[in-house]
């Protein structure tokens, strides 16, 4: 009789702990364009990304040269840059929490435009 209540005791416990096992820390990888990529000026550019927010991550935010170019919902996806001056860029995917404050987490590639 004992043992009918160690079981789902146990049950219990053993999922909590698989649960918590499974979050994953937070990552970005821009899967395009490429670091040192050379791009057209007159073509448009699309980024793709792959995010995992991680625990106190929410979204993330799309940057050039440090300005915020879009706030992206999907975990993976592309968003479109319709026009980049010439001349070298910095792209970035950084993961935001619901504040939309960054939470250190980010991947950047470095692009030329010709």
């Amino acid at each position: 009789m004992r043992s009918s209540f160690i079981y789902p005791i146990f049950g219990a416990a053993l999922l909590v702990c698989s649960q918590a096992g499974f979050a994953q820390e937070a990552s970005v990888k821009i899967t395009s364009p490429l670091e040192g990529a050379k791009l057209d000026t007159m073509a448009k550019t699309p980024v793709a990304y792959e995010v995992m927010p991680g625990p106190k991550g929410d979204h993330v935010h799309l940057y050039v040269d440090n300005k915020e170019a879009a706030i992206l919902r999907q975990l993976k996806g592309s968003y479109t840059l319709t026009s980049l001056a010439s001349g070298p860029h910095d792209i970035c995917v950084k993961v935001v929490d619901k504040g939309h404050t960054p939470i250190g987490v980010e991947q950047c590639v470095k692009v030329s435009v010709n």
